[in-house]
């Protein structure tokens, strides 16, 4: 089977979770963010354009030394991708837009093995490694290692929390706060906002109900107040953000010597703002 999974562990302990987010294909990044101890690296292969293959080979990386969990993100209703990500390596899958109870238990049956799914079996890949045990055993340990978290991103979802959380093999539910505020008619409001902090206490009630997990992407200023309602998985950081946010640093710095640069992304972002402006 895969190496034991640091989400399940950490979960299993009712300890904290914090994962963040690689965008970038360099799998130097991912190599780092294991080696550096984090508990999961959120891959977005919902958005994302990247090949599978390309993202077994960041599976690879993230593994090496102590090695960070794969918590990768399918588009909704990719079935058979769920079992090839979990065959690369995956530990968890955070399943994107998640409609009801009947959705979830398909998740379910794409990812765990008979008797609690209908995972097909191959075990000639990375997780079960390559055909070296038992195909009895490796089954039974795939259950118990790989991890399901359940997108709530709209209205309607929220109203489902919790009999999707009742599913069994779901282990939490996930808000996603921007698609979230784009289906409740507030784009981009996701802070200080009655809509998604009346979500976010929805989420986190049905999740202390039946005993299950929740998590949320969140800011550090806002992560204590999440963990304080029972949250155990947190995201923050995306490593293109934190490139950006560098390279902002550096333009501010030089800016103040007399350097100047032609922002393009400065510019369009004026261009678009100003035209949409109500």
């Amino acid at each position: 089977m895969m190496y034991p999974s640091k989400i399940r562990a950490k979960l299993t302990q009712h300890e904290p979770v914090l994962c963040i987010c690689c965008h970038l294909t360099d799998p130097a990044v991912h190599e780092m963010a294991g080696l550096m101890g984090f508990d999961g690296i959120w891959m977005d292969m919902e958005h994302h354009v990247y090949s599978l293959q390309t993202a077994q080979e960041l599976f690879r990386a993230a593994r090496l030394g102590s090695g960070a969990d794969i918590l990768v993100r399918p588009a909704a209703g990719e079935w058979k991708r769920i079992m090839r990500m979990l065959e690369a390596g995956a530990h968890a899958i955070l399943y994107p837009r998640c409609s009801d109870a009947d959705e979830a238990k398909q998740v379910v049956k794409a990812m765990k093995f008979f008797p609690q799914g209908e995972r097909g079996c191959d075990g000639g890949n990375r997780d079960m490694p390559f055909c070296h045990i038992d195909t009895a055993a490796y089954n039974k340990e795939a259950n118990e290692q790989t991890v399901l978290f359940c997108q709530i991103e709209t209205p309607a979802s929220l109203e489902q929390a919790y009999k999707i959380l009742e599913v069994e093999g779901v282990d939490g539910l996930f808000f996603g706060p921007n698609d979230f505020s784009v289906e409740s008619g507030i784009p981009g409001q996701t802070q200080n906002n009655p809509v998604i902090d009346n979500a976010i206490k929805q989420i986190a009630d049905a999740a202390k109900q039946t005993g299950k997990h929740w998590g949320i992407p969140s800011a550090f200023e806002n992560a204590s107040r999440y963990l304080d309602m029972g949250a155990t998985l947190i995201c923050h950081g995306a490593d293109i953000m934190l490139v950006k946010a560098g390279y902002q640093k550096i333009q501010d710095n030089f800016s103040r010597l007399g350097f100047s640069f032609d922002n393009v992304l400065d510019r369009r972002k004026a261009e678009i703002e100003s035209k949409h402006q109500s």
